[in-house]
């Protein structure tokens, strides 16, 4: 059986996801669990609150109650997590603890601007590219700005004679 590791949702008591994060990481240490259990999270995000006029910036959870855990499931590793102080349970269907979805832990943890998965590029800023899809397909350009995050590009593309600007997907250029 392939061993994989997957994000899981835990349920604490409210207010106790900090403590619940800090307990669990004393746990994994003292339990020798580091190659099953690898990240915990408090899912947050940053908010501006205005008070008496001044405003502040200030950690809102996103999910009180829940922390993830990205761990590797075994019966070892769902006993720490199961047994620390402030835990409740799993997200589960019955018994059995559910994994998110790989684009639901994604979408979490872009939300919290934390990258999951790093995107490995073949191309890059002045490299020839051919536009594959779209309204100008079969033009030649230059890459001028790489955007990761939101899977974008940046290239210069000749028409009626002068340089213009296109901001197109990954999927539609193809490096030459």
């Amino acid at each position: 059986m392939e061993e994989e590791k997957k994000w899981y949702v835990v349920h604490t008591y409210s207010g106790h996801e900090n403590k619940v994060k800090a307990n669990l990481e004393k746990r994994i240490k003292a339990t020798d669990m580091e190659d099953k259990i690898f990240r915990i999270l408090v899912p947050t995000e940053e908010k501006i609150e205005s008070k008496k006029g001044k405003q502040k910036k200030v950690e809102k959870r996103i999910f009180p109650g829940y922390v993830l855990v990205e761990m590797i499931m075994t019966d070892d590793s769902w006993y720490v997590v199961r047994n620390t102080p402030g835990v409740t349970g799993f997200v589960s269907s019955g018994t059995k603890p559910l994994p998110l979805q790989p684009e639901e832990a994604k979408h979490i943890l872009r939300g919290m601007g934390i990258e999951d998965d790093k995107i490995e590029l073949d191309f890059g800023v002045g490299d020839k590219v051919k536009i594959v899809d779209g309204p100008f397909e079969e033009f030649i350009g230059e890459i001028k700005e790489v955007h990761p995050q939101q899977s974008k590009v940046k290239v210069l593309v000749s028409m009626f004679g002068r340089e213009t600007p296109l901001e197109l997907e990954f999927s539609q250029i193809e490096k030459i």
